[in-house]
């Protein structure tokens, strides 16, 4: 039962039963049915590397605030630079007086330690540069282009647990953090009426960004709890007294005007990790992931080494099919206490050259992808040990088959296609019948970390187990 040709013979089985889902062929030549199926298997070992990540596009819909030191990882700083929304088609009734205003941060969970303080300052953003909504920015922006934090509007000292339950939705937490007077006057003065982006102060009509740019939330100190804030909304009070009809009687109204930081304004997040590069001292047995922005790991497909394995184990005038390329990404130090950040979820193995069109195109990855396979962490248990291993499991046959059959079509260089791991959010939905499909993927903006063996690593370097047939 151990001789070559049972062997031959189950992957001759496997081929077989896996043709219409998995085979990928790059090959131009079409043999008869009766030739003999030639099959050759290999593995490759991988060349690896850690790499930072200055920054990512800021598109969130949720925020980060707050700072978190880690041992392994170093510090993580997070600001917020929003602009809020302006009332559309609000007029303030007769009399109004406006009483106060609120910065309201909205959050269910946090990152850290709940009774760790974050002191928190927000500032006016009143430089003459201003957010478009076209604009793509990044997370390692220099604040300073937006405010010169000389207008602060706000100062709070507080722990993550301070939050109070949210009375507009009773899901929510949050925080409140009160406008300065000069503020509220500054807003109540002369303004009759806010219709679609534009406010109206007497007889002056001027678009609202020009007259308020947005804030700047930032932290003082702290280095253990970073929130989670899900929604932010600029909240002013107002009340207006009026006459009952057929009456004397005066009755007050107190109101609400909402300006909330959503998707119709521009709103960055920013991340800082001051002291990374003195810090963190990598080995080159490991590698490692860990959002938001801060690190990568890079893994190098070597395309003309696949491509003279299969060359020298088939024949030349077969049609070359690539059945499997299944690469294994192993996670290590999963229990180690210093780590103390969640372990990363998923994974998008890319393109090097193609993650920048990939997010701002809001692309997702299929089984056609010859850009981007997604891995999510799995676990086996080893043996019956009770103890289990992590990983991430790759079959990137198709983007291998791909860039052979581009190369060979276009008689160009074969170059070996660097490829990164990118820690990224998923959303799904489930359809009426009980399937799931990804409904949209962004780069990972929550706290998360990976230690991954390297293609170094002593006892178990990653590695790609190729298999391949020739008809």
């Amino acid at each position: 039962m151990k001789s070559p040709q049972v062997f031959l013979l189950f992957l001759l089985s496997l081929l077989t039963v896996s043709c219409v889902d998995t085979l990928t062929d790059y090959g131009s030549k079409i043999q008869p049915l009766s030739d003999k199926i030639q099959v050759g298997t290999d593995t490759f070992h991988l060349t690896t590397s850690t790499e930072k990540v200055d920054f990512i596009y800021s598109k969130p819909d949720s925020f980060l605030l707050g700072n978190f030191y880690n041992a392994k990882f170093g510090s993580t700083r997070a600001d917020i630079l929003a602009q809020v929304k302006c009332p559309s088609d609000f007029v303030f009734p007769p009399n109004s007086i406006m009483d106060s205003a609120l910065v309201v941060l909205y959050y269910k969970t946090w990152f850290g330690d709940q009774y760790s303080p974050l002191d928190v300052n927000v500032y006016e953003m009143n430089k003459d540069s201003t957010f478009k909504y076209t604009g793509s920015y990044p997370t390692n922006l220099d604040p300073l282009v937006y405010t010169d934090k000389s207008i602060l509007l706000g100062h709070r000292t507080f722990s993550a647990k301070d939050a109070q339950k949210n009375m507009r939705n009773s899901d929510s937490t949050s925080i409140i953090i009160k406008l300065s007077q000069e503020f509220v006057n500054r807003f109540a003065n002369g303004k009759a009426y806010y219709s679609n982006d534009s406010i109206y102060i007497g007889s002056f009509k001027g678009i609202f960004t020009n007259f308020f740019k947005g804030i700047y939330i930032t932290t003082n100190y702290g280095a253990s709890a970073i929130l989670n804030i899900e929604q932010m909304d600029l909240e002013y009070y107002y009340h207006y007294t009026y006459k009952e009809p057929g009456t004397n009687k005066l009755d007050t109204v107190s109101n609400t005007l909402y300006f909330p930081a959503n998707k119709e304004v521009r709103q960055v997040n920013r991340f800082v990790h001051s002291d990374r590069d003195e810090l963190v001292k990598f080995s080159d047995s490991l590698n490692y992931v860990a959002s938001p922005a801060n690190f990568q790991t890079k893994i190098v497909l070597p395309l003309r080494r696949i491509n003279d394995s299969i060359s020298n184990k088939l024949a030349l005038d077969k049609k070359h099919v690539l059945n499997k390329a299944v690469l294994k990404v192993e996670a290590t130090q999963v229990g180690d206490s210093t780590l103390a950040m969640p372990i990363v979820n998923y994974m998008l193995l890319i393109k090097e050259s193609a993650v920048k069109d990939f997010f701002d195109k809001k692309e997702l990855p299929s089984d056609t992808s010859t850009v981007a396979v997604l891995g999510q962490v799995a676990y086996a248990e080893i043996g019956t040990t009770g103890t289990y291993e992590y990983y991430y499991s790759y079959n990137v046959a198709k983007i291998i088959a791909n860039d052979l059959k581009v190369a060979s079509e276009k008689k160009i260089p074969l170059i070996d296609e660097p490829m990164v791991l990118v820690p990224v959010s998923v959303t799904t939905t489930t359809s009426s019948s009980g399937s799931t499909s990804i409904t949209a993927l962004k780069q990972q903006y929550k706290m998360s970390a990976v230690t991954i063996r390297s293609g170094k690593h002593e006892n178990h370097p990653m590695r790609l187990d190729v298999v391949f047939s020739g008809f």
